[in-house]
């Protein structure tokens, strides 16, 4: 399959995402056509570079040691940051620094982090890891970490000056972590592309076979579809905000379980049931459709139990959610499979009566 090549134009910086099998062998000289700062410093998991270390070695992008940290959301903080910033400071990195990140999700919005704030600002770029990441995370600019209060309350907007997407990486992706960036593909389905919804209900064998095929363009079209939100509305201001779907009661629910339980993807699946339960329930969302979406879900593997979460608790973790603007919460809900609308009165009744028809404990 010929590269597909996706820009994104942003009022702060246009970049570029490549996607191409085998693209992590060419990545010295996707970096070196952006023109970036030549010393360069990766940063990844010990598990990820375990898993790939030696073939990134071979690109030539960096002869410095890597700088590895730990992986997962409860290692999403400041002092995971830190070790990030004392790697830099003990080689003493100045700003003509490029800093790639080779992981999933979190490595990429840690480092990210790390370079929006180092020297108030060194050049980026991902090399995500996982399907999670390939799809939506390195894509957009948002890098930060989790506070004990919740999810993602500090960070920033910082975006990439490449993104280079290897499809062929995930193949030492467990299935649970497969699964967990397909929920993310049915967000973008359910929000933007009824045809990539359905694309992803009927052909769910070859997609876990990881087939190029079918994969690379779900990859490609959930590309594109952030490429084109990102570049209406860049920091999350109004349009952007129907990436949120799922992620409200998402959060929480990660919020509430310390980041332990669940994946993000999972408990952003979760969070869309949530969301068109409560749209079903407003007359806004067509049980048909209500049912299209748990089905798609369900179809994909069970899902971590929630019976033993209580509601009250996923609605204290809310009060605490970014997407707080005034003292109201904007909640996205879906109207139809491949379109949401934004609402900022759900009642705490309504919240109540949606987390008890998903199975949380009321």
């Amino acid at each position: 399959m010929d590269p597909v090549r996706i820009d994104v134009s942003t009022p702060s910086r246009t970049y570029r995402v490549t996607i191409d099998d085998g693209a992590l062998d060419r990545l010295g000289r996707l970096i070196n056509d952006v023109r970036l700062p030549e010393r360069r410093f990766v940063v990844s998991s010990p598990l990820v570079w375990r898993f790939h270390g030696v073939q990134f070695g071979r690109t030539g992008v960096t002869s410095e040691q890597p700088i590895l940290v730990p992986d997962g959301e409860r290692y999403k903080h400041l002092a995971t940051v830190s070790r990030i910033y004392d790697a830099l400071t003990r080689v003493n990195a100045d700003r003509a620094t490029t800093l790639v990140t080779f992981g999933g999700g979190v490595i990429g919005d840690m480092a990210g982090f790390a370079a929006a704030t180092y020297l108030r600002g060194v050049s980026l770029v991902h090399v995500p890891t996982t399907l999670l990441a390939q799809v939506d995370s390195a894509i957009g600019g948002k890098v930060g970490v989790n506070h004990a209060l919740g999810k993602n309350l500090i960070g920033s907007f910082y975006q990439p000056h490449a993104v280079v997407v290897d499809p062929l990486l995930l193949a030492t992706l467990p299935r649970r972590e497969f699964r967990a960036g397909l929920y993310e593909v049915i967000k973008y389905g359910m929000t933007s592309s009824a045809p990539l919804f359905d694309r992803v209900a009927k052909q769910r064998k070859e997609i876990f076979a990881r087939t190029a095929a079918v994969l690379t363009p779900i990859i490609a079209e959930s590309c594109r579809i952030k490429a084109d939100v990102v570049a209406t509305d860049e920091r999350e201001a109004g349009p952007r905000r129907i990436l949120n779907f799922g992620h409200t009661a998402g959060h929480a629910l990660e919020s509430v379980t310390k980041y332990r339980r669940y994946r993000h993807g999972e408990a952003v699946a979760y969070g869309m049931l949530v969301a068109a339960e409560l749209a079903r329930g407003r007359g806004a969302l067509a049980e048909t459709d209500r049912q299209a979406l748990a089905d798609v879900i369900a179809s994909l593997g069970p899902l971590p139990p929630i019976a033993d979460l209580s509601t009250s608790h996923i609605l204290e973790a809310m009060k605490h959610d970014k997407k707080m603007v005034a003292g109201r919460l904007h909640f996205v809900l879906p109207t139809t499979v491949g379109a949401t609308t934004i609402v900022d009165d759900v009642t705490e009744k309504e919240m109540r009566a949606a987390l008890k028809q998903v199975g949380f404990k009321t």
